[in-house]
Order: structure tokens, then sequence, then C-alpha cells
């Protein structure tokens, strides 16, 4: 017997419907013998004594025949409603260089066998609002203009319906597009006007320079502007940022509004030793100033130093984020938020991008939702999409979170502005993470030096064609008589004099060394080497007993694991100098005595809770049911706050957010521990390019702890050794201490 699919069946069927004689005779006693059986038909035809009943039951086997059609047609859009919002972003004009993309015939109403008359049918399916009803041809053009324009949304792909449903809701009613208040054009217009004339300005002034332009992606400065604007309005105090070097100089001068002539000063470095930032120092440097609102309000925001390892600035700046939530007690983590920028090759290709985002949801290391802007020029240095990445686009990676990923097209600065008010908006919300993959392109390759077009051949040629976007968005407000050539050339003209006046600046003052980063938390420290008289760090024997006999108290019915019970006695032995005391004792009354002194103590780690060779035991589960005990944080009601937190297993990223934390942390104590002490190799970037060489090229201080366990213990040369002699070799300058810790010459025999 021949087998047909139900689709082809229902197509058929629809054809039936509409006209039996459309179909083939089998086919037709098929649908009849359907009908019957359905109880919408009769096998027989009735008599003539009963035409009245006759005609009555034609009408009902009608009537009912349309019923199931008009549920099949139902149906039928009820997917293709469901295809716009799952596939819709895949023909959104998204590229502003216009090059085609594939097509999706699930969005083409014929496949599902809808005709013109199908079409012009109302709709009120439960999968679209009431208030978005209509013709089906209605429905699909709100469809199309939400999901196909300049904005492609990816969120079908998340678990939770609530989620989803508000996605929907907010972006379908608005048909994805903000009606923008004439002020707010000429913002977007002005911040445009700004991103382009800087850059133009320092390619004319430093022919040859490295400045890793924004040029092509300027619509990033606006979208900074919106999306602080709005953090403002959402009672947001402070911004993290971190970036890579494109665009960072631009980012400097026109949102954190570092002056020019600082700026100008890194491009004439004579004498390194001044340390003006020059090399590739400049587009590597952080920042930090307070941002004024439209509506007057301050927002501190603070650039992160990075280095040329892209993406391994991410959870240094969490970490940043979260320790700025700490200080100022902001448990619901609302007052300080994080805003990455990316690039698509990075973000598709460096793995601790994975590992950032694995961090947002737990529990140590939660920040309330990090706004993720991926600039995407299409191209890594020089290799195509194809050649890195296995995914449709370079964000894909962000699909393994609950959150929707906006792809924008960089050339429609409106569409731009919903889709950062929509992130925003989420962001508070859910407080989760959200994606931006904002499209564009370089317009001078990958630095001012490089030509493009020996390997995008055919990208460049159509580069070379285009306008900036400002002066398309500006012919675009002046069509629609929004704003006049000569408001134009007024914001054109007043920030070409402004920079003129920065650059002879630049040359006539004095250089001032930029010391701002040792400021605010850190202005009681100093970097360097310690003082001859070191501080004294000896602690109250007494009251060092006493705590060590505290951290041997449990609840009353907390049952404890029955093989703690020999430590816990040998511990309270210890206490009172009647045994020696061990290490795992030591480094407990260490964090203790920190503790009831009043500094925080913040440790994570693989499996910290309990130490790796089962030596710490810091965190004690309940036998029978689950529950936890701290005895470190049990101490005295006014004692510090302490986090001990098991990490993910990752180094990278953990390591990277532990330092970030202690940027901001100097009064307590920031602790990361590696599973075995060689296991940093996996974080060896966080090491070279933060923790080693951060007071000398990028003028911060940290007093992050290390806790490299190691030894000669038969478990074979990977865990015998933290490769100390690196360490030693990046040794300069006091930039580490390093205290490498033997057993005593009793312990060895």
């Amino acid at each position: 017997m021949k087998s047909y699919s139900l689709d082809y069946i229902d197509d058929l069927y629809v054809q039936y419907v509409r006209d039996p004689t459309s179909v083939s005779e089998n086919w037709r006693k098929y649908f009849e013998q359907f009908l019957v059986g359905s109880g919408s038909g009769s096998k027989s035809k009735p008599s003539s004594a009963g035409s009245g009943n006759a005609e009555a039951q034609d009408s009902a086997d009608n009537s009912a025949a349309q019923a199931l059609w008009l549920a099949r047609i139902q149906d039928r859009v009820n997917n293709l409603v469901r295809e716009y919002r799952v596939r819709g972003h895949l023909v959104a004009n998204l590229d502003p260089l216009g090059f085609e993309r594939p097509d999706s015939p699930e969005l083409n109403p014929n496949v599902y066998g809808l005709n013109k008359e199908d079409l012009s049918r109302p709709f009120n399916g439960a999968s679209v609002e009431k208030e978005l009803g209509g013709t089906v041809d209605a429905i699909l053009t709100r469809l199309r203009n939400t999901y196909c324009r300049s904005i492609g949304a990816q969120f079908m792909h998340i678990d939770r319906r609530n989620i989803r449903d508000w996605l929907q809701r907010r972006m379908e009613t608005t048909e994805n597009r903000l009606e923008l208040s004439h002020d707010v054009q000429r913002r977007i217009y002005a911040r445009l006007a700004d991103a382009t004339i800087f850059e133009e300005f320092v390619r004319r002034k430093f022919v040859g320079a490295k400045t890793f332009s924004l040029e092509g992606a300027e619509t990033l400065i606006p979208m900074l502007d919106l999306a602080l604007e709005k953090a403002s309005q959402h009672n947001v105090k402070e911004v993290v940022m971190g970036m890579a070097h494109r665009g960072r100089l631009n980012v400097m001068a026109n949102i954190l509004k570092k002056r020019a002539m600082n700026i100008f000063w890194s491009f004439d470095d004579p004498n390194p030793e001044m340390n003006r930032g020059g090399g590739d120092v400049r587009y590597h440097l952080g920042y930090s100033s307070d941002w004024t609102t439209a509506s007057g309000d301050n927002l501190h925001i603070s650039l992160c130093f990075n280095p040329s390892h892209l993406e391994f600035v991410n959870t240094v700046a969490q970490g940043r984020t979260r320790c700025k939530q700490d200080r100022r007690r902001d448990e619901r983590r609302q007052e300080v938020m994080t805003i990455l920028i990316h690039g698509d090759a990075a973000f598709a290709g460096e793995g601790v991008v994975q590992e950032t985002l694995n961090l947002s949801e737990l529990e140590g290391y939660k920040t309330g939702g990090t706004l993720h802007i991926v600039i995407n020029n299409q191209v890594g240095f020089t290799t195509e999409p194809n050649e890195g990445r296995s995914t449709t686009y370079a964000t894909d990676i962000a699909k393994m979170l609950q959150i929707p990923i906006f792809h924008v097209n960089g050339e429609d600065p409106e569409a731009v502005a919903q889709v950062v008010s929509l992130a925003m908006d989420f962001r508070k919300e859910f407080q989760r993470d959200v994606v931006i993959d904002l499209y564009a392109f370089r317009r001078w390759g990958h630095n001012e030096g490089d030509e493009p077009r020996f390997t995008q051949p055919r990208m460049y040629a159509e580069i070379d064609r285009r306008a900036s976007v400002r002066e398309q968005y500006l012919a675009c407000l002046m069509e629609l008589g929004k704003i006049s050539p000569e408001e134009a050339e007024e914001i054109q003209q007043e920030r070409t004099e402004k920079l003129e006046s920065e650059f002879a600046a630049s040359k006539n003052e004095a250089f001032v060394p930029d010391t701002q980063t040792l400021a605010a938390n850190w202005s009681d420290y100093f970097g360097g080497p310690e003082p001859v008289e070191a501080t004294p760090t000896g602690y109250d024997t007494e009251k060092l007993s006493n705590l060590l006999d505290a951290l041997t108290r449990l609840p009353e019915n907390f049952s404890a694991n029955k093989k703690l019970k020999r430590p816990m006695a040998q511990r309270r032995e210890m206490a009172e100098g009647t045994h020696p005391l061990d290490w795992a004792s030591a480094e407990a009354a260490a964090f203790a005595s920190l503790l009831v002194d009043g500094h925080p103590i913040r440790m994570t780690g693989q499996d910290c809770q309990r130490g790796t060779f089962s030596q710490r035991h810091a965190v004690l589960h309940d036998t029978k049911d689950g529950s936890t005990y701290t005895p470190l944080a049990n101490l005295s009601p006014d004692q510090a706050v302490l986090e001990l937190y098991n990490s993910p297993l990752s180094e990278a990223g953990v390591l990277g957010f532990e330092y970030g934390y202690s940027l901001d942390s100097p009064d307590g104590l920031v602790v990361w521990e590696a599973q075995f002490g060689d296991f940093w190799n996996c974080a060896q970037v966080i090491v070279d390019q933060f923790i080693a060489s951060a007071e000398d090229k990028w003028n911060r201080l940290s007093g992050l702890v290390m806790l490299l366990p190691h030894g000669f213990e038969g478990q074979g040369p990977e865990h015998c050794s933290a490769r100390v002699e690196r360490f030693l070799a990046m040794a300069a300058e006091h930039n580490i201490c390093l205290l490498y810790t033997s057993p005593s010459p009793r312990d060895r025999g």
C-alpha cells in the first residue's frame, strides 16, 4: 500500500473542500467517507419524500465540512505565525552592505496552501494578541514589520513562556519600532556626528597612526548614549564597561568624555618613560568619569583596561561590577550594571566568552544582567565568517542562556534605538543578560595601515561606495523636515572647532600624567615595594585560640558527617595548645581573625568549600536533610561578610572575575584557589596581562591572593608543581609577592 504524508493529504483535503472535482475520484470517495465517519455526512441519498430534510442535511454537511476546512486553515496560519517568530530573523534586512541572504521558504504562505482568498479572511487565533487581530494578510504584514525589517530577534529558544510572551508582546504591539521625538532624533544625529568627526579628525592629524577606528560602526556611540540614559531611568548608579581596542578611543572621547587633548598626547610619546600611553597602550587604557543624563542625573562609568587578548576582560568587568554592588549593599543587584562590547570573530571564537555567559546565573557571580553589544564587522582580521565559526551567527553561543539575541542593522539608527530600549527593559524586568548583534563593517580594515582589499575585495568594493551612516541619517532627517541644513552645519562646526582647540592644547600645554585610576577606593594605598618596617601581622594568642574553638561549635541537631568528629576534636586540642597546628586550621584561624576585625573575605575555586583534599570543610553538610552550616560565617554578630563559593570548572573566567573583584576591594581579602597548583596554566592570560603587569602598565593595584596547592605526594608530575619558575620570571619591581611554603624538618623526617 502506498503511503502519503499528512501534509500531502491535508493539501488535497483543502482542494476538495474548495472544489470536489479538483481531486481524483478515489480521493473524493475517501473524503466523503471521512465526512460520513466523522458524523458530518450520510452514506445514502435521502428519498424524494423527505426533500426538505435532505436539503437540511446537505446544509449541515456543508457547514461541517466548512468548519473542518476553516480549522485546518487556522492551524496552518498558526504555524506560519510561529515560523515568523522563530525564523523571521533569517530574512531580516540586517547587513548594511546589502549582500543577499538565503531565502526561508517557511515564511511563504503558499507553502502552507494559503491562497489570496485565505489571506483576506479574519483571523483571531490564540497565537496572536486580540489587539493585533484582523485579516490573515494584515497579521502577516505586522509580523514581517516586526521580525523581518532592520531587526532580527531570536527568542523562541527561551524555555520560560512568560519571557517569550513578554518579548512577543513588546515587539509585535509596536512592530519593533519606536516613535522618536524630534529631540531624540537630533540627539542620535549629534552622537553620530561626534563619532564620525572624531575619527576623521584623528586620521587627518595623525597620518599613518593606528587607532582601530570605529568607522563603519559609528552607531555604537548613539547606542551607548541611549543605553546609559535608559540605565539612569532604571535607577542604575554605576556602569562598568569592558571592550576590546576597536572604537575604544572614540568611546573614551564621546562617552566617557576624556579630554581629546589627553588622547592626542598619547599619539606623541617621545619618551616612553613619561608614560603617555603611546604605542599600543593608548587603545587599551581604561578610564572613568561621571556621565550627566538628559534629566541631570549623574551616572559613574568605569571603562576597564584591556590587553589584546580581546575577550579576557569580560569576567574582570563582571567581578568589578559584583564588588561595586557589594560595597553599596546592593543585594538586588540593580544599582550597578555591566556593558560588554565584543567583536564578532572573538565572540564566536574565544572560549572565555562561554565561561563568562556560564557565570551569569550562578549565585556567586550574578550581577543582575549584562548588556552585551557585538560590533559585527562580518570578518575577523582577514578571516571570513565561514572560516571562523561553525554557527549561523557569531552570537549563537549566547543561546545557551534563556535570553534574547537581537540582530540589528547598524545603518538604521532608529532601529538601534528600539533595540537598546527593548534590551535594557528586558534586563530590568528579568535581571538577565541580553545580546545586541550590531551588524556593521570596518571602513579601513583591521587597522588604518592594513589593506583589506587583499582578502575581501568584494566587501570593500561595496564599502568604498557607501556614505557614512551620519550622512545617510542626515539625508533621511532632512527629507522628513526633522533637521535643517543649518542645524547640521552648526553641529559639525561646533565639534570640529572643539577638537581643533584640544589639538592645539596638546601641542602647547605641558604633559600631565593621568593617575586617576589610583583614586577613590585606593587613595590610601601605594604601589611598589613594602616599606622597610613591615606592617605587623601578629595576632593575640588568646583571641586566636578562642576563634579556633568557635570554629568547632555546631548548631544543635546538626548532623555532621561522622568522619569530621576526629578533625573537630583535634582542632579543639589545637585551640588549647595540646596538639600541633595543621595547615587547614591555621588557614581557618587566619580567615576568622580577619572577619572579626571587619575585613570581608571572598574566596572561590573548584570545590573550595570542602577543599580538594578534604582539608578545609569550611561549609558543612547535614547528613539528614542536606542543609549547610558555615562556622566562619557565625563567629560574631558584627563580623565582616564571608563569601565562599564553589566555582564552575573554569580557570580563566573565574580568576578574571576574582581579579576584577579585587580591583574594587582594597580592604578585603579576595582569594582564588586552583584545584591543583598547575591548573593556573589555563588562566595564564589573566596572570600575564592583568595581575603581573597592571601596576606598571595600567596603573592599577590589586591585593588578589592565588592559592596554588601542590607537593611531591606521588600524584605525578602534573600535580607536583605550580610552575613557580614562571612567576619568578614575571616578578619585577615588587609587582608580585611569592610565598612558597615547605614542610618543617620534623615533617620531612
